[in-house]
């Protein structure tokens, strides 16, 4: 696999990691691209709950998340290196919508 397959296997394993912990979030290639700056998966996820999930920190410890969300993904990466990327599960907000009150 080129250097580019394995950023997009990253990217959904990460988005794989996200459905499994319940979290609203999606990451496409932009989002994912612009993390890249950062040097570590780590501070990438750091980067992304401060600046786009802050609201989150109020309620869990930052490397309690950022842990959960690693592992998760550590778990999520074989399945989708196995298989097309585009076939991960995908949160899908119009459907979550019916959930929420007032909705």
């Amino acid at each position: 696999r080129t250097q580019l397959d394995n950023s997009e296997i990253d990217r959904a394993a990460f988005n794989a990691a996200f459905f499994e912990l319940g979290l609203r979030w999606h990451w496409d290639s932009r989002t994912y691209e612009s993390l890249t700056a950062h040097d570590c998966e780590r501070r990438r996820v750091f980067a992304y709950v401060q600046a786009e999930q802050a609201h989150l920190l109020r309620a869990y410890d930052a490397d309690f998340l950022t842990d959960a969300i690693l592992r998760a993904k550590q778990r999520s990466r074989p399945a989708m290196a196995a298989g097309p990327t585009l076939a991960m599960p995908r949160f899908d907000g119009a459907v979550a919508r019916c959930d929420e009150v007032g909705a």
